[in-house]
């Protein structure tokens, strides 16, 4: 049976357009536009052209319904640079990896969302109580990813090919996910990650609201909470140097400006000190990258402790058959793991991530 909704998944998936796809297939925008619209199934011929140019197995496009990712229910990090098609490859890249957690939600017990709103408080006031929920203090976050995982959050990667999709989140019947662009600094990435906890901890649920309001709004929660007022004041940086918060700014994980505009917030730097420190900062290349950071990309270790218990007994599953029930290949399942599934290379070797210690996960 062929199911039209996985057509158009695929399609925006590889940021086609009708005409482009035609052109890549040899099918005709006419054909296309008549499957996708549930008017004709495709004959064996056709779908197996679609298929190849699509870069997906046939029965991708024989599996049930996808439960779609609407654009009014997910929040992008920095939403303006995205064009249309971009921003739908990214959707559909989260559709994907929500199949990929529904499969996995069958057969293991994972944390549940515990994840309070708190729509009527300001950023820094809803980050001080979400710290508190939790339990954190007044400390650096060790690791974000990690703790979003703990307390039922669903962190997923973003293939590669997103590249101008920073982070984006939503929440899908009842659980929260955010999706991450590997790409960046780790420094970078924590905040990015910290931004969309913002979305889902002051925005409502029904419908995230877009927007330059929103957007800031997610930024100083993330600012707070990564760097809470408390534990920023007892480091003494009262008018710090440059060099002070390079120093840090390791010891929080965040970047330099972010501790920078952090400093400033809190009126531990005066007007004038916060510009020549902005100044410096970007002279050394700060404003685009973290120069000389040894912080490795945080990752999820929820999906490694998965993998590692579904190549054991009874289950005795490779990644490979993952993706085989997933109906995708297994280098697209690696793009919304964190690469953390084995990959074949010339020689016969493999590469492949390594495992980190793990949540406790209950198998079902």
């Amino acid at each position: 049976m062929f199911t039209p909704e996985r057509l158009v998944l695929a399609r925006k998936r590889r940021r086609l357009t009708l005409a482009a796809l035609a052109r890549e297939s040899g099918v005709s925008p006419q054909s296309i536009t008549a499957f996708e619209n549930h008017r004709k199934p495709p004959s064996e011929e056709s779908l197996s052209s679609l298929a190849k140019a699509l870069r997906y197995p046939v029965s991708f496009f024989e599996a049930s319904v996808p439960g779609e990712m609407l654009p009014d229910m997910v929040s992008f990090r920095a939403p303006s640079k995205m064009s249309a098609l971009e921003r739908d490859s990214a959707l559909s890249s989260g559709t994907v990896a929500a199949t990929l957690n529904t499969w996995l939600e069958e057969r293991f017990k994972l944390p549940k969302p515990n994840v309070p709103t708190y729509p009527h408080l300001g950023p820094e006031e809803a980050a001080e109580q979400l710290r508190a929920h939790w339990g954190l203090g007044e400390d650096p976050v060790p690791n974000l990813v990690h703790l979003l995982e703990a307390n039922g959050v669903r962190v997923f990667s973003l293939a590669p090919d997103c590249l101008d999709a920073d982070a984006f989140s939503t929440i899908k019947s009842g659980t929260p996910f955010v999706f991450l662009n590997t790409r960046k600094t780790g420094e970078r990435g924590r905040f990015d990650a910290a931004h969309e906890l913002g979305h889902l901890a002051l925005h409502c649920e029904h419908r995230i609201p877009h927007g330059r309001d929103s957007e800031g709004e997610a930024n100083d929660f993330a600012s707070a909470f990564l760097m809470p007022k408390a534990g920023i004041t007892a480091q003494r940086l009262t008018n710090a140097s440059v060099e002070r918060i390079l120093s840090a700014k390791r010891r929080w994980g965040v970047s330099a400006m972010a501790l920078t505009y952090r400093l400033r917030k809190l009126d531990l730097l005066s007007e004038w000190r916060y510009n020549q420190a902005m100044k410096q900062l970007a002279s050394m290349g700060y404003r685009t990258s973290e120069p000389g950071s040894s912080m490795v990309r945080e990752s999820s270790q929820l999906l490694a402790k998965v993998f590692d218990a579904l190549r054991k007994p009874p289950l005795s599953m490779s990644p490979a058959d993952v993706a085989t029930q997933m109906n995708i290949f297994p280098e697209e399942l690696n793009d919304y793991v964190f690469g953390l599934v084995p990959i074949a290379v010339e020689g016969g070797g493999e590469q492949s991530a390594p495992v980190r210690p793990g949540l406790r996960l209950v198998h079902g």
